[in-house]
């Protein structure tokens, strides 16, 4: 399943208070942008767009990896429930910044 697959599921497991609503907003956001601006920058009409819009996943997915993190320390939801997808998100976001490095490399 896709990572903003997985998120939109984790989204809409949250409680109805305010605060999970707020961050789960948050999350959803950004985990669903991962994936959209990949798509964005595989069809980049230059190395330059590619890196610019890779970086910007980079970004979405650190932030998705931020909301999950204040999800967990506001005890919204338990760590173990979140370990995969966080595990998924950073992996995401390490093939990322090595694709961005070698892009920017191979001139």
């Amino acid at each position: 399943m896709p990572f903003g697959l997985r998120v939109i599921h984790v989204v809409q497991s949250l409680s109805k208070n305010d605060v999970a609503q707020v961050l789960g907003r948050q999350l959803l956001r950004a985990g669903t942008s991962v994936g959209a601006n990949y798509r964005a920058a595989i069809r980049g009409r230059s190395r330059a767009d590619f890196v610019a819009k890779l970086g910007i996943v980079e970004e979405e997915c650190d932030e998705a990896l931020y909301w999950m993190e204040m999800l967990i320390e506001s005890k919204l939801v338990k760590a173990k429930l979140l370990a995969a997808l966080r595990d998924e998100g950073n992996q995401i976001l390490s093939i990322v910044v090595a694709s961005i490095r070698t892009a920017r490399r191979s001139k």
